[in-house]
């Protein structure tokens, strides 16, 4: 299932040469913005198995949940100083009428209040001072960006930290850091390992994640199984299937009937 190949052919048709697309994957307007509608990702699959309508509406409605926001500050705070300093910050720890007149002057989704940046501040804390958690950062490279194919789709991933011995390190937040090994199914992180071990070639033995809980600020350390790999593995040829058969390469009017008659069914 893992190919490379020197061209790359992405979603909206574009070819590319790899590692002139490696290259401009370094920025993240790039990243977020073109790599985002031009190749599938861990996110848009956890969309497309949570409802294929949520799938496609993703760009017309795009969402700016509050976990997402608080968990890629913390990841700023962690990795990228730099970046977390230069974010617009409101004086107010409400999202009133001062932080919507500064969206409205740096665009929705781009301001930040002084709550989301106390939080953000007090989990990093919580994490440097924890030796164990520090030592996975040490002669590590951050925010690295790559991509490949899985079943003949092309795919993006960022790996937030890729050690000197090619590990993978995921960073994630959590409410209840005791029942983060059974919410990470439901979060869809047994598809993120699946993805990433193709995108870096790896075994996901080389995979691993470290959770910190928002309220207590206990820090849990996890590997993968390969019951968790492989579960990550049939939600993902799911997912891919179900896109194949329904939406790439389809004109609009077979997508929207697609879309309208898709329903859940089960017993209760």
């Amino acid at each position: 299932i893992f190919k490379r190949e020197e061209m790359i052919t992405l979603l909206n048709g574009d070819v590319w040469e790899e590692d002139q697309l490696l290259e401009h994957m370094q920025d993240d307007e790039f990243y977020y913005g073109y790599c985002s509608k031009a190749m599938m990702s861990n996110s848009k699959c956890k969309l497309m198995a949570k409802s294929p309508k949520s799938f496609y509406y993703v760009d017309k409605y795009q969402t700016n949940e509050q976990p997402l926001r608080d968990g890629w500050l913390f990841h700023a705070a962690i990795l990228e100083p730099h970046v977390f300093d230069a974010q617009v910050f409101a004086k107010t720890k409400t999202k009133g009428v001062a932080f919507k007149e500064l969206e409205k002057a740096h665009g929705k989704g781009n301001v930040y209040s002084q709550k989301e940046k106390q939080d953000a501040e007090r989990l990093a804390r919580a994490f440097t001072v924890n030796q164990k958690a520090m030592s996975a950062l040490r002669n590590s490279q951050f925010e690295v960006p790559n991509f490949g194919m899985i079943d003949g789709i092309p795919f993006r991933g960022k790996a937030d930290i890729l050690t000197e011995d090619g590990r993978i390190i995921d960073l994630k937040t959590c409410q209840n850091i005791t029942h983060f090994t059974k919410d990470a199914y439901q979060m869809g992180y047994d598809m993120q390992t699946y993805i990433y071990s193709h995108l870096w070639d790896i075994s996901y033995e080389k995979f691993e994640f470290i959770a910190i809980d928002k309220k207590t600020l206990d820090i849990g350390f996890y590997k993968c199984s390969k019951e968790f790999w492989e579960s990550g593995k049939q939600k993902i040829e799911n997912v891919l299937k179900a896109y194949k058969n329904h939406i790439q390469d389809k004109d609009k009017e077979e997508v929207t009937e697609f879309i309208n008659n898709y329903y859940f069914e089960d017993t209760l």
